[in-house]
């Protein structure tokens, strides 16, 4: 079982007329490049845009990335032949990440399943033996009443106000349904790993998943330009434990996938594909276990607009803008070994996010301590694009 390193396997179903930006790194340059797809060939952009951050920036971003002169670097389908860790030549351009100086944050919370299941995870304190009998329960009480709620309604308050006298309230619900979105840091900017790399849990996590999801590019002033794939990597059983261990839960040496490309917004995709679009998810295990789930942006409980006006704006700016995962309805529960232990990640499975306007994002499961071990950070960027005369 391999990693699908394929041109055609990460593009969208319809890149000849997607606007398509990311970032490679140059060994020649021994640092990152900004690049955009032009039909099969990666250019170099970095003499006119230094960093995605910077591109995002201008006017017209997609315009912009259409029009800029660059340095042909190779094929696409070369450079991600060369991508995987375990087959890499480290002497040829390779994909990584495509975001660079960006914030990287998460809204939590943002659907009903998966709402739920934050609240299991919650009074089952991490123990996943616990989490079928208090699901039951709590779809017992509440029936599919927070799928049709609107957060903050006065619907939802008096909901609110219903499991409370239920003894049922969770700071969960809190942010589900009430006024105000969870919104969290999920990785300090450069930290996130691109498409073909290797994804991160921590060996002492026995209740763990994969979270499939859209993040939206935003420039500092908070216009929403563009849009990726992501798997925001989860710890079920630390957060379950205490919700104060979300830290530990989210943020961990490769656990935050961006990729394979940002899709520029244009007359071509906007921020409706993005409402409407459809995220699926398979998890391919060494030991012939198959996992398929989908994640709908139709049925997310706040707008992917709203949540990033939660996130950036007069409260709190962003100067090198942001990247925000949007949440995921898919929660998987379904045991994959003992009864009652529900799924958690293996060394070796092979996870893909994907969605027919974004393309795939194909990462395989490590322990985060066995990890490419993330050594390049702001600093060395700025070092690096200074001794190259771009900045």
């Amino acid at each position: 079982m391999t990693l699908d390193a394929s041109f055609a396997f990460a593009l969208p179903d319809d890149h000849e007329s997607a606007t398509l930006i990311g970032r490679v790194w140059r060994p020649d340059k021994a640092g990152p490049s900004v690049v955009v797809l032009r039909g099969t060939e990666l250019v170099d952009v970095s003499e006119g845009a230094p960093t995605v951050s910077m591109l995002c920036e201008v006017a017209e971003p997609a315009a912009f990335a259409k029009d800029v002169t660059g340095e042909p670097i190779g094929l696409l389908a070369d450079i991600l032949a060369n991508t995987p860790p375990g087959a890499r030549d480290a002497n040829r351009p390779w994909l990584i990440a495509p975001t660079d100086l960006q914030a990287i944050k998460a809204a939590g919370v943002t659907f009903a399943v998966s709402m739920l299941e934050r609240v299991i995870e919650e009074q089952a304190r991490g123990a996943p033996e616990r989490a079928a009998a208090i699901r039951a329960e709590m779809q017992s009480a509440i029936g599919d009443d927070l799928a049709r709620l609107k957060p903050g309604s006065p619907e939802a308050i008096a909901l609110k106000q219903l499991l409370i006298d239920k003894g049922m309230w969770s700071q969960y619900l809190e942010v589900g349904i009430g006024p105000d979105a969870e919104v969290f840091t999920k990785a300090p900017p450069m930290a996130a790993v691109g498409h073909l790399a290797e994804i991160g849990v921590r060996s002492d996590s026995s209740w763990n998943n994969p979270e499939p999801e859209v993040a939206l590019v935003a420039a500092p002033s908070g216009t929403i330009v563009g849009a990726t794939l992501g798997n925001d990597v989860n710890l079920r059983d630390f957060e379950g434990r205490s919700a104060l261990l979300l830290g530990k839960a989210k943020d961990n040496n490769a656990s935050a996938a961006l990729g394979p490309f940002i899709r520029l917004f244009d007359s071509a995709f906007t921020l409706d594909d993005v409402r409407s679009a459809e995220i699926r998810l398979t998890v391919e295990g060494p030991d012939g276990y198959r996992l398929d789930g989908s994640s709908a942006m139709s049925k997310i409980s706040r707008d992917p607009a709203d949540l990033m006006g939660a996130t950036l704006g007069a409260n709190h700016q962003y100067p090198d803008g942001v990247v925000l995962y949007l949440g995921t309805m898919f929660a998987p529960v379904d045991d994959r070994d003992e009864p009652g232990q529900g799924f958690t990640h293996k060394v070796g499975d092979i996870v893909t996010v994907s969605s027919p306007r974004l393309g795939r994002l194909a990462n395989t499961v490590v322990y985060s301590a066995d990890a490419e071990p993330w050594t390049f950070g702001t600093g060395a960027l700025m070092r690096n694009l200074s001794e190259r005369g771009l900045i």
